[in-house]
């Protein structure tokens, strides 16, 4: 019995750390969608103000690749 306690203690140990790692990940990712969010909500503004009916979203894709950000798998 105190095999199977500390087989699954290490196994809840495991499952922490997953969770953490797993929770900051997500937080990184939110972090990154809020800030698109508002450069999307700043081009669109911009856009608006500019009498552009259509906005060149094509611009936010250059300026953040050049960001130096790794693609996502």
């Amino acid at each position: 019995m105190e095999k199977l306690n500390s087989k699954l203690y290490i196994e809840n140990c495991y499952i922490m750390q997953e969770n953490e790692r797993l929770r900051k990940k997500a937080e990184l990712l939110n972090q990154e969608n809020q800030a698109l969010l508002n450069e999307l909500k700043h081009r669109l503004a911009a856009a608006g103000a500019g009498g552009n009916s259509i906005p060149d979203l094509n611009l936010a894709a250059a300026t953040s690749s050049k960001s130096g950000k790794k693609p996502k798998k």
